[in-house]
Parts: C-alpha cells; structure tokens; sequence
C-alpha cells in the first residue's frame, strides 16, 4: 500500500534547553498548525508514524481506546456482583470486593512487565498478545465456581489488559504531533473514563435474569470482535528518526494565524542548504500492507528489560509525574471504587429498596458527565496555540493548564454532596449529582496532567508510563481496599465529605503550583542527578 503521491509533512521546530519549552517558529515550506511549526519534526519518510495519513492514526486511537474502554469496564463491571458473590462463595462482602480491587492492582501492575517488553519487542506483537491473555481471563471468569478460582483468572485478566493505558498514550507520543495531544489523549481518557459504566451492564444483564457468568461472555466476545480488528489495523509504531542535518532557525516570528490545524504555509526564510540536503536524501517506499501486518521484526538489542523496570520507579521523584499518579490514583479510587463500592449497598437498602439489578445505575450519572465534558476536549489545545503566538512562537508545557482552572474546585463539591447524601439518605438524586460534578471535572485533570506531564518530559516515555500505571493503580488500591470497613467505623461525611475530600482538594490545588512555577521547576529539574541519569540512558525522545 504505497502512498507515492502523498505529501510528506515538513518542520523545523526544535525543542529548547528545558524540556517542555519548545520553539514552534516556522521557516519556510514548514507545514504549520494554529499558526506555528509542528512538533516533534519528522522524518522524510512515509513509514515514520507521524507521516501516516489522518485516517489511519485515527483507526489506532479507536482501536486503543475501545480496548481501555472494555479493559476498565471488564474491571469495575463485577462490583455489582458483589453481594451475589458474598452469598454463593459464603463470604463477607468486604472479602468479596477484594475480586476488584486486587484485579485493580493487577492491571496496573501489569505495565511493570508488559511496558519494558513492548519497548524490546514492538508496540504491536505486545498489544496482541495481551489481548489474548485478557481474552483467556475472561473466559476463565466465566466458568469459575470458587472464590480462589475467579480471583485468579480476574487477576489474570486484570493483568492481561493492564496494557491498554500505557499503549495509548505511548501511541499517541508516537503519531500525533503536540498540537494535538491534548485533544487525542481527551477521546482516549474518555474511554477510560466510561469504563466506569460497566456495572450499569453488568446490572442490566442481571435485570434480565442472566447468570453474573453472562458479563464475562460479553466482554469476551467484544474483546475477541477488537482483537481481529487490531491486527489488521494496528501498525508497528516503534521507529528512530535521525536528527536533521541541518536545523535552522526561523528568522521571523511573522507567522499565519488560521485558528486551525491546517496546513499553510509560513512566509519566513531559512538556510537554502537545508532544503539541498533534504532533496538529495531519497525518500523510502512505503511499507506494503502484509509488510505493514507483521508481529514480528523488532528487537531493541540495547533496550535493558529489567534495568528499564528498576529505572521507572525514579520517575516518581519527577514532579509532573508524579502529579499524574496522584491525580488518576484519587480520581480512580473515588470514582471507580468508592461510588461503585457504596451506591449498590446504600441503594437496595431502605429508604430506597432499590433492586439488586438497578443497583448499578450509578454509572448514568458517569456516562452524562463525560459526555458533557468531551466538546471541551480541544480546549487546552486551543489555549496553549493562543498563549505560544503570544510568546512569539516559544511554547511552554505550562500553557494548556490554564483549561483546568474551572475544574478545580468542583470536584471536591461533588464529592461532599456524595458523602451528605449517603449519611442523611438523601433522595437518590443527590447520589447522581455528586457524582456527575465530580466525574465531569475529573475527566479534565485525567486529560490535561498526563498531556503535561508528555509536554514537560519527554525522554524515555515508556518508563514514565510504568511509573504512572503502577503508582495510580496502587493509590486507588489504597483507597478501595478495606473502604466498607473504614466507612463503618468512621462513617460517611468523616471518610468521603472529610478525609477523601480534603486528599482530592490538596491534589487539585497543585494546578496552581505548576501553573506560576512549573517552568521554574522544569529548570531545577534539568540540572538534578536525576536529569542526567535519564539523559545517559535516552532511547526515545519526542524531539527527533
């Protein structure tokens, strides 16, 4: 499938001396977007990643996307089983919700193997192969009749998929220029985010007067239907480009402004023996399309497995990063586990006397929040392309931030009118506004941390992703393990109105931090140990 006639795009943009400042200035023949050079630069070449056409980095996105949509909801979907497992298994519902929290800790566990191995081996043959074993999980789940034997194959499956949050967004780093970050991880995170709806099938299903078993053989069958698309849609993305030969340096900040992410042309000048050098280069064919279907072929001989595993653990101690697990720790274990944890025991219990099978309904108000959220996604995009051309074409990681302010504080709200209405026996829709608010703001800091922490970091990515996956998995852990116990002994407005609120106020407050000195500590970090121990081991960088 060669594109021969297609136009390959064309840049100049170079990244500063702190990472996560970027210089977007365009020279001349640079294709552009809002107005300003795009970035990372490209390579002449048709099988670079960034060079593929529109429609098919779009296909990946879905591909991903719907996989981290069936892996979160083949996670939290079995909350509402819990009492039915309590009563089959013989066990106390607190044990029996240990089916999803240790699942939960699996699957962000499961980036500690399966990030590194993806890095030595390609992006595709993993993202197969992991489908395969969520698949299997899954299959398993739905034919267990023990305890110890549906916690294993949950684990298994939780494990399988863990995958599916790092993959998108290394493939997102892979073939989407920074223009469009904010806005392609927004529809992915809003994938991961309506994995939350899974109870509200799973309480469908039992409303139907299914088996619990039946949700296992849906998502199964969803799973299988991705797992041939993928293959045939899902094209190796590992590729190094070399740096330019020559990298001059716009002379002019005089650039179009068209608003958009079109292709003009910029009218300034540069180096005419960059475009000789250019044109002497041959350009590569483009890779067939059984090429393009091979699982195999990448073998990264200086890509250390294990020492890359060790390495992750030091990108807790990067700033940015660490916000990122902070954020998506607390925003999953109070969305995810303490609402599906506590709506399907308050809610079949008087004043309510819901039934089992509406208990996961919850989920409404999730899918409503999320969905009134994504026509803002493009929002931290626009912001940071207005605030670069006010900076004469010099972009910081710091300018798409401003697209949370809104956000801030509503959360917290959410999450006090949540704990209010469970402790006073507030009318069921107070549950699904506490919910809604909260849920709606997180989708924002889900989005914008991580497209941050990408812009202000940029080295190394996949180990930045293992330390993401693992400590948000574990943070959430934290939160839902043991959490009916604490509420009995502490009861509602302490845990949720008090002590979970004022975590998730603290960590939302940090937005102020990073907005008035993220830069300053984008600096500091530059010169630290930590700095020069990521940049002696490099071996992906989002700047060529």
């Amino acid at each position: 499938m060669s594109e021969p006639n297609r136009h390959l795009v064309h840049s100049h943009a170079k990244e500063g001396d702190i990472p996560g400042t970027v210089d977007l200035r365009a020279a001349e023949g640079d294709d552009t977007a809002y107005g300003q050079a795009l970035y990372p630069v490209p390579a002449e070449d048709p099988n670079d990643p960034l060079q593929w056409t529109n429609l098919k980095k779009t296909l990946i996105l879905i591909v991903c996307a719907v996989y981290s949509f069936l892996g979160n909801s083949a996670l939290l979907g079995p909350s509402v089983y819990i009492g039915i497992y309590a009563e089959e298994f013989g066990i106390e519902p607190g044990i029996a919700s240990n089916i999803i929290s240790y699942a939960n800790l699996a699957f962000g566990f499961g980036s500690l193997i399966l990030v590194p191995l993806y890095h030595k081996i390609g992006r595709r043959p993993v993202m197969l192969a992991s489908m395969v074993v969520y698949c299997a999980g899954l299959i398993g789940c739905s034919q267990c009749n023990s305890y110890g034997s549906l916690m294993a194959c949950r684990v298994l499956h939780g494990f399988g998929s863990g995958v599916c949050e790092a993959l998108p967004v290394q493939l997102v780093n892979d073939i989407f220029f920074l223009h469009e970050r904010g806005k392609r991880l927004g529809y992915y995170t809003v994938c991961l985010c309506l994995g939350s709806t899974g109870p509200m099938f799973a309480g469908f299903m039992l409303a139907g007067g299914y088996s619990w078993r039946l949700f296992f053989w849906v998502e199964f069958a969803f799973a299988g239907a991705l797992l041939v698309v993928a293959f045939f849609v899902v094209e190796e993305t590992t590729y190094h480009r070399a740096p330019p030969a020559v990298s001059p340096t716009a002379t002019s900040t005089n650039v179009a402004v068209d608003g958009g992410e079109g292709g003009e042309k910029a009218v300034t000048q540069h180096d005419d023996n960059s475009s000789i050098a250019a044109a002497a280069r041959p350009v590569p064919e483009r890779k067939t399309t059984l090429q393009q279907l091979k699982f195999w072929g990448v073998w990264e001989h200086d890509s250390p497995f294990f020492t890359m595993m060790i390495r992750s653990f030091t990108y807790f101690l990067v700033p940015p990063v660490f916000w990122v697990v902070a954020t998506y720790g607390i925003y999953i274990g109070l969305g995810a586990l303490t609402f599906n944890y506590i709506f399907p025991i308050k809610i079949v219990q008087p004043p309510y006397n819901w039934s089992e099978t509406s208990s996961g309904l919850i989920a409404l108000a999730s899918l409503i929040a999320y969905l009134l959220a994504v026509p803002f996604t493009p929002s931290s995009d626009i912001l940071a392309a207005k605030l670069t051309r006010r900076n004469g074409g010099i972009r910081e990681s710091e300018m798409r931030l401003g697209a949370m302010l809104p956000s801030m504080l509503l959360a917290p709200v959410g999450l006090i009118i949540f704990g209010f209405a469970a402790a006073r026996n507030l009318h069921w829709f107070v549950y699904f506004l506490g919910v809604g608010i909260t849920q709606f703001s997180g989708y924002f800091y889900f989005t914008y941390t991580l497209a941050y922490a990408i812009d202000s970091y940029t080295a190394n990515i996949s180990e930045m992703l293992i330390a993401m996956n693992l400590g948000k998995q574990a943070i959430s852990f934290g939160m839902g393990f043991g959490l009916l116990d604490w509420i009995t002994e502490h009861g509602y407005v302490t845990m949720i109105a008090g002590a979970f609120t004022g975590v998730l106020l603290a960590n939302n407050l940090c937005l102020l931090i990073f907005m008035l000195y993220g830069k300053r500590i984008r600096t500091f970090m530059a010169g630290t140990w930590l700095a020069r121990l990521h940049r002696s081991t490099v071996r992906e960088i989002a700047t060529h």
